[in-house]
């Protein structure tokens, strides 16, 4: 019954990533959500409903438009899948719950973001601000709220402090972002979500300027990263906590 569980919630997840495909590309240019059928990037040219499976249709025409034949970038199905893949991660985490409801919602701003900020350089207020909404909502089910207020300042003030050192070394973006998620996850799991994060960015980080050759002044956005640091973090944190406690 688990493994079916977790099909369904594949198969919600790509679809849902499909719609994020679809706040990726028109939400950064301005452009409603709600009205406008779905169109080529390139020809603008209607996109009929049997090329809009998840998955299924960017395969089967080979990551093409049926209409102009141009190319589809690979970002549409690597969303799509990516989002099936945090679901399921998700599902079998927390089981049927509300926590995991809660989880797929967050993964799904988490990816959203992720992927706006390493297309455009930039971090949408609006989905910080439903990450607040989301957070409230949950945390006020949970109770112990302080938790997550104190999560609010924690690596959001962190950050703040770094980018007032480094003079704008870091954007205002990924300050709010980590005091909207701090809020959602609380504290301790934020100043790892940081931890974690930081790691990621500098292996990342070493492995640009030892392959491809970039300087150290090469901008690198950092939301990807505080992204994964997040996901890693608000699902194994206590996990990930008594492994690194138990080392000493």
């Amino acid at each position: 019954m688990a493994i079916i569980f977790a099909f369904l919630m594949f198969l919600y997840g790509v679809c849902i990533g499909s719609f994020l495909n679809v706040c990726i590309h028109r939400l950064p240019k301005g452009e409603s959500v709600v009205t406008g059928g779905s169109h080529c990037p390139s020809c603008g040219g209607k996109i009929k409903y049997y090329d809009l499976i998840p998955l299924v249709s960017w395969l089967v025409l080979g990551g093409e438009c049926r209409l102009c034949g141009e190319k589809i970038s690979a970002r549409y199905p690597l969303v799509e899948l990516t989002s099936g893949v945090l679901f399921v991660i998700v599902f079998l985490r927390f089981g049927l719950s509300w926590e995991t409801i809660y989880f797929a919602f967050l993964s799904s701003l988490l990816l959203f973001i992720a992927v706006v900020d390493g297309e455009n350089g930039i971090i949408p207020d609006g989905a910080l601000a439903i990450a607040f909404v989301g957070g409230l909502a949950f945390n006020i089910y949970r109770g112990n709220i302080l938790n997550y207020i104190i999560g609010f300042f924690a690596a959001s003030l962190i950050l703040y402090i770094i980018a007032l050192i480094s003079k704008g070394g870091l954007g205002g973006g990924d300050i709010k972002m980590m005091a909207a998620f701090g809020f959602c996850i609380g504290w301790q799991n934020i100043i790892m979500a940081l931890f974690i994060a930081s790691l990621i960015g500098s292996a990342v980080a070493v492995w640009l300027m030892a392959v491809k050759r970039v300087g150290r002044k090469y901008a690198v956005p950092f939301a990807p990263f505080l992204s994964a640091g997040i996901f890693i973090s608000a699902l194994f944190g206590e996990r990930l906590l008594t492994w690194y406690v138990g080392l000493f």
